[in-house]
């Protein structure tokens, strides 16, 4: 891990970018932290972390209020990194049917998400040892997703992360219930009920299907931009109760 660049933030947060390789990244630490904090990873939707920072960067604000550190990269084949003309084949023909008002086949799904996973979870580990290897990070780490299935598996395949908070709003992939099945950590799912990009019955699904004992629905009318800051609320106090 190498770091780039360092700002910070109304005093209260220290921002640094950093690459892993060739994954870019930004880590938020609380600047007035005496002692490791502990970190929430937080995986950004497929848009570029320039598209998202907004977004990104409130949470991290947040987070740190709450004595958390928070770290993010880019996934594969988002902002400035290789594009993947799989990939965007898969999303072109996922676009073409939603406008044609046609089903959105397996195979679709599969070839947009699965790829995605299988490339971006062990990304994802890589840099979790990366940032548990500074000073300031320590135990235990959440995770806070908006791939779910990116998060499924992390949370089937990583037994770091002792929480996490999943977005249901992406299709998924058959092969991700029987993975569900396996997870045990607390879960804290979201989801917006008029969300246009998602298939609400699969997410339900998924939610079920996932092995926790622990794991909280927390659905809201709305599209999939509208999720109501009471949700965000509620999002850091689970981790609050199970990370600290």
């Amino acid at each position: 891990m190498q770091f780039t660049s360092e700002q910070r933030l109304d005093d209260a947060v220290l921002e640094r970018e950093f690459t892993l390789g060739d994954i870019p990244g930004i880590l938020w630490t609380p600047a007035s932290a005496s002692a490791p904090a502990p970190l929430i990873l937080l995986s950004p939707p497929p848009l570029g972390l320039r598209k998202t920072y907004p977004r990104l960067v409130a949470r991290a604000r947040h987070a740190a209020a709450d004595g958390f550190a928070t770290a993010t990269i880019e996934l594969p084949g988002s902002g400035d990194r290789p594009r993947w003309p799989a990939a965007e084949q898969a999303l072109a023909d996922l676009r073409r049917a939603m406008e044609a008002g046609e089903p959105v086949t397996d195979e679709i799904i599969d070839a947009l998400i699965l790829p995605l996973v299988d490339k971006a979870v062990p990304e994802w580990q890589a840099a979790l040892d990366a940032l548990l290897s500074l000073p300031e990070i320590g135990g235990p780490v959440g995770y806070s997703g908006g791939v779910i299935s990116i998060g499924t598996r992390l949370a089937v395949v990583e037994p770091r992360i002792s929480a996490a908070v999943l977005f249901a709003g992406s299709f998924v992939p058959r092969a991700m219930f029987e993975e569900a099945r396996q997870v045990t950590i607390p879960l804290h799912v979201l989801l917006q009920w008029d969300d246009e990009g998602n298939d609400r019955q699969a997410a339900l699904d998924l939610f079920d299907a996932f092995g926790s004992k622990e794991k909280t629905l927390h659905a809201n009318m709305g599209g999939h931009t509208g999720v109501p800051q009471h949700a965000g609320d509620a999002a850091a106090q689970f981790f609050t109760r199970h990370l600290k």
